[in-house]
């Protein structure tokens, strides 16, 4: 559970009841894909029990679980398929299909494809502390993240939240870890890390499995490598990889966090308590190494309720996490309440689906 972490802050003037939540998941279950549907996406029973509850509460921490499933279909596949209704046409008129009647031959291949192909699935968990105002997403993927935010916002009434930002840049700050040999106090430096230079050549050197505070480091940073990546044990409990884009990877929770539990001690509650748990001290900790949080997005909207009647700000309920939108504003023209650009999408590779 959370193994990939994308944080988000959430606007100080929502207050919605974990009933209200199960309402509104409940309106969009996820369903297998029909014949001849590409793709679905909806939320499943956390706990993974048929019928059972879509907003799950551990401790006072809201898990939900978003699920997609999609249809695996081969280009190639469907190229030769295309190629078959082609020949076909051909064959019979005594012409080639043009440009406009050869993208129909596609999407009827497609549908005529799509009964056949295999499906994949993927899930993601997300939590939601309404103490901490935080929306932690398993995921490393932020295209991803963007998928499950959107229909969040779009759904709970009021739910504004912007990527969490900080003072210091993690890049910068990455940098001076390596470079000065100084991790910030609770937190460790471990054995692997990436650097890029930022000219055009884009050259990359990555460590794994090595010992990071050595010359050979300090001076492909001098020459103007910039960390994207780099290992970090926090607190003797919990190791993760810090990305350029605040990021959070490969999550691992050490002996330590486990000792006083027993052998038969799992589940979905116990899982649950002991991840959110360490990471509800982790955040703060890293948001607090990396310079405090910046003014901005939901921050800004807290002094402006602060300052007014406290009322919700214009545009409020509408992420930051969309694609290519004109300059504050969203795709759909409203105003955006979070930071104008998102991280990086540095690795969709590793995400869960």
């Amino acid at each position: 559970m959370f193994k990939n972490m994308i944080v988000y802050r959430i606007a100080p003037q929502w207050e919605v009841e974990l009933t209200q939540v199960e309402e509104v998941l409940a309106k969009a279950p996820f369903t297998e894909c029909g014949a001849t549907q590409e793709k679905s996406l909806g939320w499943v029973p956390p706990r993974g029990e048929a019928h059972g509850p879509l907003a799950e509460s551990v401790g006072g921490q809201w898990i939900l679980r978003f699920m997609v499933e999609s249809k695996v279909l081969p280009g190639s596949v469907l190229a030769r398929k295309v190629k078959e209704k082609a020949e076909r046409i051909e064959q019979e008129t005594g012409r080639k299909p043009g440009k406009k009647e050869s993208k129909e031959l596609k999407d009827e291949a497609k549908l005529d494809l799509l009964p056949m192909a295999f499906t994949k699935q993927g899930s993601m968990w997300v939590w939601i502390d309404t103490a901490s105002r935080l929306l932690v997403l398993d995921t490393s993927s932020q295209g991803r993240a963007d998928e499950v935010v959107t229909l969040l916002v779009e759904s709970l009434p009021g739910l504004s939240v912007s990527l969490i930002n900080t003072q210091t840049s993690p890049q910068a700050a990455m940098a001076h870890w390596l470079k000065e040999q100084e991790p910030p106090v609770g937190f460790t430096v471990d054995r692997e890390c990436e650097l890029k230079s930022a000219n055009e050549e884009k050259a990359v050197v990555r460590y794994a499995r090595h010992p990071l505070d050595i010359e050979e480091v300090q001076a492909h940073i001098d020459a103007g490598k910039l960390p994207t990546k780099l290992a970090l044990t926090w607190d003797d409990r919990v190791s993760f990889m810090l990305t350029e884009g605040l990021q959070i990877k490969k999550v691992a929770f050490l002996d330590t966090v486990f000792e006083g539990t027993k052998a038969d001690d799992g589940g979905f509650d116990t899982d649950v308590a002991i991840a959110t748990g360490e990471l509800v001290k982790l955040i703060p900790d890293l948001i607090e190494a990396l310079g405090g949080e910046a003014e901005s997005g939901v921050a800004s909207a807290a002094l402006a309720a602060a300052a007014g009647d406290g009322a919700a700000p214009a545009g409020a309920g509408v992420s930051a996490a969309v694609p290519a939108p004109p300059k504050g504003k969203d795709v759909s023209g409203r105003s955006i309440t979070g930071p104008a650009t998102a991280p990086v999408d540095t690795d969709p590779d590793s995400a869960p689906f």
